[in-house]
């Protein structure tokens, strides 16, 4: 269904677009920052800054932004109301029990993956992965996972749109060397990265497909780098991350 531009708040769509600008990158955040990251004026920025800040979704020092963990509730309504978590989070639950690594689930929105369940048994990033998380999908084994279901043409313009950024020095940033790189997932069926979200970090995931074989969300476990090559370690792991993808598959619409 079309909505019409009339039909709209743009109050409402730039407050959104303000909260959008805090990231696990920038958590603090100046007038200025958020206008130039949300693209508003400064005016406008600093209206909804301190609207967000009058009603508790912020804090302001009288300099800098940060968001309050009133904003959770935003994110946590959202997620109570897909069956996805419910349906997942039990069964990894158990793999992670079974394998001993960490396990998540998450979902393509635009150029990012956004985590939808997750259970851990050690942590193996820096920052701390939750329901709710985002992480850039073109250099993580679920959204390459994910992006690989896609149009390659559909990819390309995303990948324009959201030029690709190093996170370490083993990123493929290069268009093409992302396409090649799902070209392959989309034959294998799976996706591993080696450190190229963060150093030490290395993760194989495979697609969660729902009964009518769309990729709806992927499933992924991140491990620690060590001296086992990753294809070996993903040959051990593969058949558990499959088994929990097929008793997925037919509850999946």
């Amino acid at each position: 269904m079309t909505i019409s531009e009339r039909d709209t708040m743009g109050g409402l769509a730039k407050g959104l677009l303000v909260i959008e600008t805090f990231t696990a990158d920038r958590p603090r955040q100046s007038i200025a920052e958020v206008s130039a990251a949300s693209g508003l004026d400064r005016a406008t920025a600093r209206r909804c800054l301190l609207t967000l800040a009058h009603h508790g979704y912020a804090d302001w020092d009288g300099k800098f932004f940060t968001l309050t963990p009133r904003v959770l509730r935003l994110g946590t309504a959202c997620l109570a109301t897909m069956p996805l978590p419910q349906i997942v989070q039990p069964l990894l639950d158990d793999l992670s029990d079974r394998i001993g690594q960490s396990s998540s689930v998450s979902i393509l929105d635009g150029a990012e993956i956004v985590y939808v369940a997750r259970a851990a048994q050690r942590k193996v990033m820096s920052i701390a992965l939750m329901p709710g998380s985002r992480l850039p999908a073109f250099c993580t084994s679920m959204g390459r996972v994910l992006l690989a279901a896609l149009p390659e043409a559909e990819v390309r313009e995303m990948l324009a749109a959201h030029p690709p950024v190093a996170r370490t020095s083993f990123t493929r940033t290069e268009p093409e060397a992302i396409l090649a790189e799902l070209a392959q997932v989309r034959a294998q069926g799976f996706a591993l990265i080696d450190q190229e979200v963060e150093l030490g970090l290395q993760s194989v995931a495979v697609p969660l497909l729902n009964m009518h074989g769309r990729a709806v969300a992927a499933l992924n476990v991140g491990l620690a780098a060590g001296p086992t090559p990753l294809e070996t370690t993903a040959e051990g792991l593969l058949p558990a991350l499959r088994a929990v993808a097929a008793e997925t598959r037919a509850v999946l619409r």
